[in-house]
């Protein structure tokens, strides 16, 4: 798409967001209350019987994700075949897929488990359970970069703003940070959709103010001499308290085959761990099969807090986020009604217990 042709604001009802496209609404009174509502301790659930004892057979031995082409961020889902494999999953497809098409995919059943934005899935359980989030997975993917002059957030009101297209990772969760901070997403900004190469192209020439870049691209950004990000989520506050990435699977899938959600869910957290402490190997992983470049994904791996799977809540993000997006009009559901409908942590309890998390 042409600058020219790219560059416009999206006065767009929630319904079109949810299938792809966004509406922005905004009431600020909201983001007064997130200071009360961040981090609140979940609510105590009595945890239930195991789920998957030891011994009892997988359900079914296929399992589906989607490949995302630069995705190295979602490293864990590649790193984990060998211990899926060593699991009994013998049929480990990475279906080749756009991120625009992922949530629909899940929806669909078409994909089984995916590491997801966690606003991505937060929107579509507005509307739909199809979808339940397992667990957090990891913060930090997210930098968000500005040309020369503008040294915060704040300074972006009015700007143009690459996010890839309405209604990504990248649009969903900017737009939260906008709203924290006080800038109406669906007013004062000016979202651009040009795709990744000529958006970063743009931007390297000054043609757009700001781009909310994706690991690897803060890395290759760096190391093609761009000025520092004015925010990380990996280290800026409260973006650093938070899960970035969540896994999520396909409701069907979990309810049909429990044992074989409980022993991904384990095999994923473990490859997290993997790419904690060995990010070298899970780099040439994400090369091995095309996603990313190896120095590129090694540069990225090495940076993000895969381990704070093990300390974060995942239900604090949730209902983080939930507040953030429902005060901007793209969910009309209370964070209590998202986590009813749209996540189930039975996994991820006794996965803690189990390994010593």
């Amino acid at each position: 798409m042409s600058a020219t042709g790219a560059h416009r604001r999206f006065p767009i009802s929630r319904r079109q967001l949810v299938h792809g496209m966004a509406g922005m609404g905004l009431s600020l009174a909201g983001a007064s209350l997130l200071a009360a509502c961040s981090r609140l301790g979940s609510p105590s659930r009595t945890a239930p019987a195991s789920i998957a004892a030891s011994g009892t057979s997988l359900e079914t031995t296929r399992l589906r994700f989607a490949a995302i082409p630069g995705s190295a961020c979602l490293a864990p889902q590649y790193v984990a075949e060998e211990l899926l494999r060593a699991d009994g999953f013998d049929d480990i497809q990475y279906v080749p897929m756009a991120p625009s098409k992922i949530a629909p995919a899940l929806e669909a059943g078409e994909i089984d488990m995916q590491i997801h934005t966690v606003g991505i899935p937060i929107v579509n359980a507005d509307t739909s359970s199809a979808v339940v989030m397992l667990a957090g997975v990891h913060a930090g993917c997210f930098e968000l970069f500005a040309r020369d002059g503008i040294r915060s957030m704040a300074d972006l009101k009015g700007k143009r703003v690459s996010v890839g297209f309405i209604g990504s990772g990248r649009h969903v969760h900017l737009a939260a940070m906008m709203a924290y901070i006080g800038i109406d997403p669906n007013a004062e900004v000016i979202w651009t959709t040009d795709g990744a190469a000529d958006a970063l192209r743009l931007f390297s020439t000054g043609e757009l103010d700001g781009y909310m870049a994706f690991a690897p691209e803060p890395q290759d950004l760096r190391a093609r001499g761009a000025r520092p990000a004015i925010v990380s989520t990996a280290v800026d506050r409260p973006w650093s308290h938070y899960d970035c990435c969540v896994l999520t699977a396909s409701r069907t899938f979990v309810e049909r085959h429990p044992v074989a959600t409980k022993r991904a869910s384990r095999a994923i957290l473990k490859a997290a761990d993997i790419c904690a402490s060995q990010p070298e190997r899970a780099a040439q992983r994400v090369a091995d099969l095309g996603i990313a470049d190896r120095d590129a994904s090694l540069r990225s791996l090495g940076q993000l807090p895969y381990s704070v799977w093990r300390e974060y809540d995942p239900e604090d993000t949730v209902r983080f986020y939930s507040l953030l997006l429902q005060q901007v009009g793209m969910i009309k559901s209370t964070p209590d009604q998202i986590i009813k409908n749209g996540t189930d942590w039975r996994f991820l309890n006794e996965l803690k217990q189990e390994l010593k998390a």
